[in-house]
């Protein structure tokens, strides 16, 4: 997870939106219900009741973990932000108890009553677990003098409700170091909550932490972000058919993030720091689950944090949220290295879900997690060397028994099938090699000729209530996807796709997947939604990235086309930091770079940091800057004009089941 931002900062909102449902023959538009509002069908029922019978849902020893150690546990954990809007809201989970409906997969159902339990747990005598509390774990180490922090949550407001939790119950001490475990942001988001912004506390992190964090999301920001109300189901009321879980834990929290920069950087691995008594043995992870990943052991207390290069499911190996396809290889390399450094550890903990306990259960699990990844990885080259295409070998490649029965293998986040393709991406890219392939129609433009040459819209929506009727929803989501982007409108095709969408929501055992099916049913019905989440809370976050990552964004959001023959040369002056950029315009390609002025620029603008960090998040606008007192502009305000106008404003809100 992270943060997410976009030149000149649109403003999202993440508020649950009420369903307009279109069900039956003639959908009535005058009825409103809630997201998810067809129950499950007889096909439904019987393929969740078949998944019992294929795993030990009653194996009591996770439920027994989860909760070793508990302390206490919050009477209400609802966390408000400064306005009074609602951050965290673990109540709204209460239903997940007892036995699965019928409308949630039994495993992901077993998945979320086990990340619903919640509360500060002693892990082993000096160190202690905050779950619960946002989408990761907030880890405290007591040391001689203080607590050293891990990972200190995702936003201000959710770090300060855990911290004030843990001084409650175990006393109030100073923080003596923060460990980041990686580069995203729920690992490092709620830091000021706990440090302050002028702190001098020591911050351990991994190499290329400080640019993964701030830079990850610049340049993909909006697309990221409008893909990841699909995967976390931002828009759903929590209810047996909406939200449950997100696999890795409950769902991200919506709040201020912040960062500060480390002042100790892990670059190898076996690296050895001593911090307030404790000492720590690192292993430099980078290029795993995240670009800039660290683990650690814990000597005198046998314990290994796994951050998140292992966790209590299947990951991604690609993010349906878009992301840059992660090694598989190297990621099982990790695992194994960590099983032969640490072979003592009677103790795991990780940045999400729940500890482990015995040395032996524990080398058990990293090596399932370690075969996992490399299995996949394995199964696809043999299968692509064979001449399969990703679409087939995401059906075919089925782990075996030991590992697919193995609870923290299961795809309750990351699946087997996307992380096969991401595999196949990852050294051939998205052409199968079948030239049909190459350079197929757009979406609109092929559907239209499918609906055409199928007898049109209402023979397909024949064929299709059939199919559903007989439970192929797979087949059914493919034809009515071709006829709701021939014709948009048709009212009956949305709702029969929102209902197929339902169905394949409700058998999915991965978090997202379900999500992303019900994410995209509700707005077949509700359509799109216009408004959210004021990434202005993020300004601390952006404030420390470095201006060359927004200076490449820029020429990204260039439009080319408007751009053509266009050449203007302009210089960026920050007065307050001594720093000056060129940008320069031709060929339809924005450049930049930093250095001396440009005398013969068209422009040369003076403005301070602050002053231009609030550009873009979109507190002021550029013709209210450039004619600012805040404000030097030295040559043609109007090429300044014209070149702002080349660049586009990312639509936050795109289309994504619709055309």
């Amino acid at each position: 997870m992270s943060n997410l931002i976009n030149w000149r900062m649109a403003r999202l909102s993440l508020v649950p939106l009420l369903l307009l449902t279109a069900c039956g023959e003639e959908p009535d538009d005058n009825i409103l219900t809630r997201q998810g509002n067809m129950p499950a069908t007889a096909t439904t029922i019987e393929a969740n009741a078949k998944v019992p019978q294929t795993l030990d849902l009653a194996d009591p020893r996770d439920f027994e973990d989860a909760r070793r150690g508990l302390i206490a546990a919050p009477e209400a954990l609802q966390i408000t932000g400064p306005e009074g809007d609602l951050i965290w809201d673990m109540p709204s989970y209460d239903f997940i108890e007892g036995e699965a409906p019928d409308t949630v997969n039994p495993s992901l159902w077993r998945q979320a009553t086990l990340n619903n339990v919640h509360g500060l747990f002693e892990v082993a005598p000096r160190l202690y677990q905050l779950r619960g509390f946002d989408l990761s774990n907030m880890s405290i180490i007591e040391g001689d003098t203080g607590w050293i922090l891990v990972d200190p949550l995702t936003t201000e407001e959710t770090a300060a409700a855990a911290i004030a939790f843990a001084r409650e119950h175990l006393g109030t001490k100073p923080i003596s170091a923060v460990i980041f475990t990686h580069s995203h942001i729920d690992h490092f988001g709620g830091v000021l909550a706990v440090l302050g912004a002028n702190s001098d506390t020591e911050i351990i992190a991994p190499k290329g932490f400080m640019e993964e964090a701030t830079s990850e999301n610049v340049l993909a920001g909006s697309t990221m972000s409008r893909r990841s109300m699909f995967m976390y189901g931002s828009q759903l009321e929590h209810s047996p058919r909406g939200h449950v879980d997100s696999g890795l834990g409950k769902s991200p929290a919506f709040g201020s993030p912040g960062i500060i920069e480390p002042t100790q950087i892990i670059d190898t691995t076996g690296q050895a720091l001593t911090i307030d008594g404790v000492e720590f043995i690192f292993q430099n992870a980078a290029g795993s689950e995240a670009p800039a990943e660290l683990t650690f052991y814990l000597p005198q207390f046998k314990a290994f944090c796994g951050a998140e290069v292992v966790s209590r499911n299947m990951h991604n190996v690609y993010t349906l949220r878009g992301a840059q396809v992660r090694d598989a290889l190297k990621w099982s390399g990790y695992i194994d290295e960590a099983i032969h450094l640490f072979p003592d550890v009677e103790v795991y903990f990780a940045s999400h879900h729940w500890p482990l306990w015995g040395n032996d259960a524990i080398v058990d699990f990293l090596k399932k997690q370690r075969d996992s990844y490399a299995y996949i990885h394995d199964q696809t080259l043999r299968l692509a060397a064979m001449g399969y295409t990703p679409r087939e070998i995401a059906d075919m490649v089925e782990m075996p028994e030991s590992l697919r029965k193995s609870f923290p293998n299961r795809g309750y986040y990351g699946t087997v099938k996307h992380n096969a393709k991401a595999v196949y991406q990852r050294y051939f890219g998205w052409y199968d090699g079948n030239p049909a392939n190459l350079d197929p129609l757009p979406p609109e433009q092929s559907a239209k000729h499918y609906v055409k040459i199928m007898g049109g819209a209402n023979a397909i929506l024949e064929s299709a209530q059939d199919s559903f009727n007989d439970g192929e929803y797979r087949w059914v989501a493919e034809l009515l996807n071709q006829l709701v982007f021939a014709e948009p409108d048709n009212a009956r095709a949305r709702a029969l796709l929102a209902q197929t969408y339902d169905q394949l929501a409700y058998q999915a055992e991965s978090g997202p997947w379900r999500d992303v099916y019900l994410t995209g049913a509700l707005e077949l019905r509700q359509g799109t939604p216009t408004e959210g989440i004021d990434l202005a809370h993020a300004k601390n976050l952006i404030e420390k990235t470095p201006l060359d990552q927004f200076f490449t964004l820029m020429a990204a959001t260039l439009n080319g086309p408007k751009a053509d023959g266009k050449h203007y040369t302009l210089n960026i002056e920050f007065t307050d930091m001594g720093e000056t950029y060129v940008l320069e315009l031709e060929n339809s390609v924005l450049h930049h770079r930093e250095g001396e002025a440009d005398p013969g620029a068209d422009a040369t603008v003076r403005i301070t940091h602050p002053l231009f960090i609030k550009m873009l998040i979109g507190d002021v606008g550029v013709k209210d800057i450039l004619f600012s007192d805040d404000v030097s502009v030295e040559g043609g305000k109007l090429s300044l004009i014209q070149f702002f106008a080349l660049l586009d404003t990312p639509d936050p809100m795109f289309n994504i089941v619709t055309p």
